[in-house]
């Protein structure tokens, strides 16, 4: 299912009577999840983060704007950070099985919604913005509610995308688009003032030929001063850069860095990647994290399995996959063996399929594992490809172990999967013939396990420093898939036989 990220920012971060109407708003639309509020009183603003569905992230958008434009009045409104809008901004994220010109698209169309029943101007930006100039938040917001509201409907590069040509008398205008993700954070400083707090962020922020993809401004937040930063691309400019730089400055300024924040909701990658670089990790920190291994070996719902592989992140992926359903043909295998035993029917085959039933079990746990297995192996893998060029030798050999370690997982996912083909043939041909079809899915889950385990042995071994080291490897998993490929087969038959008859 595609899934969307929406970030409404509010101008009210004081009001927990209008922050609740905006959270029953999206409470209102089925599919909208709400996962996180952001509020800061100096600010005077909430950052909301939703997901769901492209529909359900429309609507959510649009009922949250509507409460705004009801309970908020930026003629009333005081806060350190720039607005021109109750609903100062609404982005929409892409986050799995859809794009970037989908969020473009979605943007338009609750863009256009606002403009046309709620009589607020609306202004294109980022990736869906409709003029260059409209790309930067900044650049459409320049001159706030107040400049705004006298520019709009005489200057002509003030006119909205939607909505009228002026500005809404309490609600401001609003700002819709979309945008990949984005980090919001900021760092507060000691022994300085206001004005070292612009002057580092001028310095540091794209704009001011700083750092590229980041947005910085200087302010003062409860009597520190604070350098604001939007980081647009974590992967162009990590968290822990960002950091240094504005460390550097601030010393050189004969000052010092009190704490940091993030807003809202990041990536795991914007904090473990930090992590991995300030402590120069061979490997990747998650591997070491307690609560993720708990949270691993306790498992996890079907949805967020799914929403961890539909993440634009490498891992999991078609191996852990592969293991995956290899384990669900190893229920369905264990299942029909369950509907066997104890059936009067079927009492002859009952010893048997109760040795069936503890080795699908069995081999489900062994795949569950081989999915964890997996994941971590890749990690090895980009750990390896990490490490400094300078020394080839040592980079090539941590290269050619962690592939080969990369293979071995697919391997006793082949090993895994051959055992559970077994099982599900045997059950197709010999369990209770109401479950035949249930066999045969368990069966040809098991093909798709063993082939695209197959598949990952093979792409490893394509990629080896001293390729012949994998051939051995490579053969032993045709021959694997041959025998799994074969057991699928017998269980087809026997479920076509059942159906025929």
């Amino acid at each position: 299912m595609p899934l969307v990220e929406c970030v409404p920012n509010f101008s009210e971060g004081r009001d927990q009577s209008v922050l609740d109407a905006l959270k029953a708003a999206i409470a209102s639309v089925p599919g909208a999840r709400l996962l996180d509020v952001s509020s800061d009183t100096s600010h005077n603003r909430s950052v909301f983060t939703l997901v769901g569905s492209p529909d359900a992230m429309a609507e959510a958008a649009f009922q949250t704007v509507k409460v705004a434009r009801e309970r908020i009045d930026l003629r009333r409104h005081k806060g350190e950070h720039p607005r021109m809008g109750a609903t100062d901004v609404v982005p929409f994220i892409p986050v799995a099985d859809c794009t970037m010109d989908d969020c473009v698209a979605l943007a338009k169309k609750v863009g256009e919604r606002i403009g046309r029943e709620l009589e607020i101007p609306v202004f294109l930006y980022a990736r869906a913005a409709q003029r260059p100039t409209r790309e930067r938040l900044p650049d459409v917001r320049k001159g706030e509610f107040e400049g705004l509201r006298e520019q709009i409907g005489t200057d002509p590069g003030k006119d909205p995308d939607f909505g009228p040509r002026k500005i809404h008398e309490s609600a401001g205008a609003t700002a819709v688009g979309a945008r990949p993700f984005l980090v919001a954070y900021n760092i507060y400083l000691a022994g300085c003032d206001e004005a070292v707090a612009k002057a580092i962020a001028k310095k540091i922020r794209t704009s001011g030929g700083g750092l590229p993809a980041l947005q910085a401004m200087g302010i003062t937040v409860g009597g520190e001063p604070q350098v604001s930063m939007n980081l647009l691309d974590i992967d162009t400019t990590p968290m822990h850069v960002a950091y240094d730089a504005v460390e550097a400055e601030v010393r050189a300024a004969g000052g010092s860095i009190a704490w940091s924040e993030i807003v809202g909701l990041v990536p795991a990658r914007a904090v473990t990647g930090s992590a991995e670089a300030r402590f120069k990790l061979r490997e990747p920190v998650r591997n070491h994290i307690i609560e993720e291994k708990v949270r691993q070996s306790e498992g996890q719902t079907v949805d967020g399995f799914l929403d961890a592989v539909a993440a634009a992140t490498p891992a999991p992926g078609g191996g852990t996959v592969a293991a995956v359903a290899g384990a669900m043909a190893a229920s369905l295998a264990a299942m029909v063996s369950g509907l066997t035993i104890g059936r009067k029917k079927y009492a002859d085959v009952e010893p048997e399929f109760k040795a069936i039933q503890a080795r699908a079990l069995e081999l489900r746990g062994t795949l569950m594992q081989l999915g964890r297995d997996d994941s971590a192996a890749y990690e090895r893998v980009t750990a390896a490809y990490k490490l400094p060029k300078e020394d080839a030798v040592a980079r090539n050999v941590a290269i050619q172990q962690a592939l080969i370690e990369a293979m071995v997982v697919p391997m006793k996912t082949l090993e895994a999967s051959l055992g559970v083909a077994r099982c599900a043939a045997r059950a197709a041909s010999k369990g209770n013939s109401n479950a035949a079809s249930d066999a045969g899915v368990a069966a040809l889950l098991a093909g798709a396990a063993a082939r695209g385990a197959a598949y990952n042995v093979r792409i490893n071994a394509a990629m080896l420093v001293v390729k012949d080291q994998g051939t051995p490897m490579v053969q032993q998993a045709a021959t694997l898939l041959a025998e799994v490929e074969k057991y699928v087969e017998m269980a087809k038959a026997a479920v076509e036989a059942n159906i025929g008859a």
